[in-house]
């Protein structure tokens, strides 16, 4: 028994299985069992801590310096990093919605674009909607305004649907203030303005394939109607109006308890330059690292407003000026706003940090150092593997978050001390997003949210949809993966 023991601590392939073992038990726990993933993470990360036999007080510390374990700081060390980042990013986005944001910037592609363009339009409105506003978040904000696009177009709801949604997608898995990236900027050491450039570079071509191209293609063969029911309250000349007006075309914004109407809606403009704000700021500290001297005052204040949660603080008290209390809300009104997003961010954060607790129990148990040496072994290049692991995982149990979050856990043991540079830790970065977010099925919420929203049937779903997903992951990989055989 203790030989076996020794084996599974100590040798290569016994590690292996110990990593196997401990991945499936999680996988089991959430697919069959529907143990919350925050739950599942942490239960299966001190179960594997314990049978690789690491000592007690290193998996959770000691009565007097409880800090030092793997436990605080597998959960502190990465929501230090994200925790004000997705939290900003939460109120920024609930802020744009509240204020009409979208709906203007939905007249305006729509003018733009035509009818006929239509489709490109509200993949772009996504797009850029989609970089402060969680995914799921942007269905709800953003569906109404599809289903009166296609009332227009009298095409299938499918056409105008896919655009937004690959739009929505491809932000929320390539770009921070999104927990995916973020998180992995955290595990990985890298920074989030590479991770923006590389987002972009890798994510667009994706976009591109997935929404317009491939939306283009199945919304001509998958025929949906918008039901009546999906345009109630809205009035018959908004969806007949065309370009008149230059009012929003999905009517009004949400608003707060006791918030008054706001008459006029902001423009294109300042809702596309509050939006530009925080990444021209976190862009403007990662090139000026690489351009100035170390020294200048210059790079000292670029550094300071380009740091992630200064930057987006900034563009968060920006937005409550120019789009609140300018317009008419109370400080109070705004604190409301502010409140009730914050709401759902509690569950995700802890998702997110007993993911990096499970990958700091990996790391402790020497299990990175042996993969690493299986996957030199084989000739795996590491980007490679980490798209493997990740799609795997997505497969397995449905949650982006929890594939990305928990393949950056396995990956940044591999990385840590190869010498890899920002570039090249990005690309990595990149290939782990984008097989977070391959073959979205029905152990996916996102799956029957769009099926609900959209009055698709599940094999519908699977038709448009997973295989939008399946086509972004592909095609984005597949220019990361190019990328990092030149750069690397």
């Amino acid at each position: 028994m203790s030989a076996t023991v020794d084996w599974l601590r100590t040798s290569t392939s016994g590690l292996l299985l110990l990593c196997g073992l401990a991945i499936a038990v999680l996988l089991i726990a959430i697919i069959k069992f529907k143990l919350e993933p925050f739950i599942a993470l942490l239960l299966t990360g001190l179960g594997l801590a314990l049978a690789a036999g690491l000592p007690v007080t290193q998996i959770v510390g000691s009565p007097l310096k409880p800090g030092e374990s793997l436990l605080e700081t597998g959960f502190g060390g990465i929501l230090g990093h994200i925790a004000v980042i997705i939290g900003l990013g939460t109120v920024l986005g609930a802020i744009l919605e509240r204020s009409g944001g979208a709906d203007v910037l939905t007249e305006k592609l729509l003018n733009l674009f035509g009818e006929k363009g239509a489709p490109v339009a509200m993949g772009l409105l996504g797009l850029i909607f989609g970089i402060p506003v969680f995914f799921d978040i942007g269905i709800f904000v953003l569906a109404p305004l599809v289903y009166v696009a296609a009332k227009r177009g009298g095409r299938s709801l499918v056409l105008y649907a896919l655009p937004m949604l690959a739009g929505l997608s491809m932000t929320h898995a390539f770009l921070p203030p999104h927990p995916g990236p973020v998180s992995l900027g955290g595990l990985l050491g890298v920074s989030l303005g590479w991770l923006i450039v590389m987002g972009f570079v890798c994510g667009i071509p994706g976009f591109i394939a997935a929404g317009i191209v491939w939306g283009s293609w199945i919304g001509k063969r998958v025929q949906i109607e918008v039901p009546a029911e999906f345009t109630v309250g809205k009035q018959d000349d908004e969806v007949s109006a065309g370009t008149g007006g230059g009012q929003p075309t999905g009517g009004t914004a949400t608003l707060a308890p006791g918030e008054t109407q706001v008459k006029q809606p902001p423009t294109v403009g300042l809702i596309g330059a509050i939006i530009a704000v925080p990444l021209i700021l976190i862009l403007g500290a990662t090139f000026g690292s690489q351009l100035l001297d170390a020294g200048s005052t210059t790079l000292q204040i670029l550094t300071f407003l380009g740091t992630p949660a200064v930057a987006l603080l900034l563009t968060v008290l920006i937005a409550f000026y120019v789009l609140g209390i300018r317009r008419g809300s109370s400080v109070q009104e705004s604190s409301t706003v502010t409140a009730e997003s914050l709401r759902p961010v509690g569950m995700l954060l802890l998702v997110v940090g007993a993911g990096a607790f499970f990958g700091k129990v990996i790391s402790a148990t020497g299990i990175g150092a042996a993969l690493a040496h299986t996957m030199a072994a084989a000739g795996l290049p590491v980007i490679v593997l980490a798209y493997v692991i990740s799609c795997g995982l997505r497969i397995a149990q449905g949650s982006a978050t929890v594939a990305i979050v928990t393949t950056g856990g396995i990956v940044a043991p591999l990385v840590h001390d190869a010498g890899y540079s920002q570039v090249a830790l990005a690309l990595i970065a990149m290939s782990i997003a984008a097989g977070s977010i391959i073959l979205s099925h029905v152990n996916d919420g996102g799956f029957w949210i769009i099926q609900k929203f959209f009055n698709m049937t599940v094999k519908q779903t699977l038709q448009t949809w997973s295989v939008l997903e399946t086509v972004l992951s592909v095609v984005s990989f597949a220019v990361a993966g190019v990328l990092f055989a030149i750069l690397a």
